[in-house]
């Protein structure tokens, strides 16, 4: 009788973390700015129907980076779950947090369960009301780890080098202009390259609108305040 070979459990988590790493560096990174009137959302993304942004409720966006088919997929299950808990309590009851900690559960699930972990990295987003109230910003890793952003984050890619291109250049009190123009630029930091309008796909979460917070910024308006500095 053979003996099944014996593999490690901190060897296997290593082996999946190692696995999801890989396939989502692969994949072209996003950033999400605090800026005066809400968050902006920047990706790099030069395909105009496969959306890295959306919106998931009046004041939350989703935002993915790594293997399509699976983050949206969470997109859409979050999306049924901010309706039918809109629905069936409140559309207040309806929350960054709430979804973070679904979104979260079932990441770490994968990981741990199952053979395949997915490749993803996923951000859920929240405007504040008002002025007086906070903006969210949790991002969540492939293997159910949340963070609670603040002024910045950076998905995927080339993260730590985006990551230290904001810290040297990003301040509080941006206008939407100054926001993306800045995640662009720290876009194409790593390779020191620019990024035109049309390879990316920017969105806004913009507290001064009425009910729905989401906005996406067409190509044109992107190009026009990629100039205007």
């Amino acid at each position: 009788m053979s003996m099944p070979f014996y593999v490690s459990p901190e060897q296997v988590m290593k082996d999946r973390a190692d696995y999801a790493r890989k396939g989502i560096a692969r994949g072209r990174s996003l950033v999400a700015l605090e800026y005066a009137d809400g968050i902006a959302l920047v990706a790099e993304n030069p395909s105009g129907t496969l959306h890295k942004l959306s919106e998931v409720y009046d004041r939350i966006a989703f935002a993915g980076v790594g293997k399509y088919n699976e983050f949206e997929m969470l997109k859409i299950a979050g999306i049924r779950h901010a309706d039918v808990r809109g629905y069936s309590y409140s559309r207040e009851d309806v929350t960054a947090r709430a979804l973070a900690n679904g979104y979260a559960q079932t990441l770490g699930q994968v990981f741990t369960h199952e053979m395949k972990p997915y490749e993803v990295e996923i951000l859920v987003a929240q405007v504040g009301e008002h002025d007086g109230e906070a903006n969210e910003m949790f991002h969540i890793l492939y293997d159910g780890t949340v963070m609670d952003e603040h002024g910045f984050t950076v998905l995927g890619g080339q993260a730590e080098a985006i990551t230290d291109s904001l810290k040297a250049d990003y301040t509080d009190g941006l206008d939407v202009g100054g926001a993306i123009r800045l995640g662009t630029k720290a876009l194409g930091s790593p390779d020191d390259r620019e990024i035109s309008a049309d390879q990316l796909e920017v969105a806004v979460l913009d507290r001064n609108r009425t009910r729905r917070k989401f906005r996406r910024i067409d190509d044109d308006e992107v190009a026009q305040l990629l100039v205007n500095a």
